[in-house]
């Protein structure tokens, strides 16, 4: 399970508590780990420099997030598949996480989470994908 990330959660007080406008977002961004993000931005060993490897761009909306699910804890997950490019060049390593973020580089942590099994990522292998419904987000 993973967690939404501080910057996100204080968005949220702002504006239960200070009716502050949480910021829309039109595309998300998927990131991929080495070593697992934490609820602090920029936490965690991200696979970059790595040949093939970029954040994956998704619209946010109904689709690719369909209605959140469960009573406690509360959990959302892809509607649609999400694929990353072919590893070429060297491996990207063991992927052991993934998040989301507002833009494809740098930007703001929106949440995170461990994967279920970790990934050995090497040059040549199919380009990685979550299916439907693999990347949960937690909310408890």
């Amino acid at each position: 399970m993973g967690s939404f990330s501080d910057y996100v959660e204080a968005k949220v007080l702002d504006q239960v508590f200070s009716a502050a406008a949480y910021p829309t977002i039109a595309t998300h961004y998927i990131a991929l780990y080495t070593a697992n993000p934490t609820d602090a931005n920029a936490s965690g060993t991200e696979v970059v420099g790595s040949v093939g490897y970029a954040r994956v761009a998704v619209t946010n909306n109904a689709t690719t997030w369909p209605g959140a699910t469960g009573t406690a804890p509360t959990t959302k997950s892809n509607g649609i598949v999400i694929t990353f490019g072919s590893p070429t060049g060297a491996g990207w390593g063991v992927v052991t996480g993934f998040a989301v973020y507002d833009a494809s580089s740098s930007g703001n942590e929106i949440a995170w989470a461990a994967l279920t099994a970790s990934k050995t990522v090497n040059s040549g292998d199919a380009a990685p994908s979550f299916a439907i419904g693999a990347l949960v987000i937690t909310l408890d």
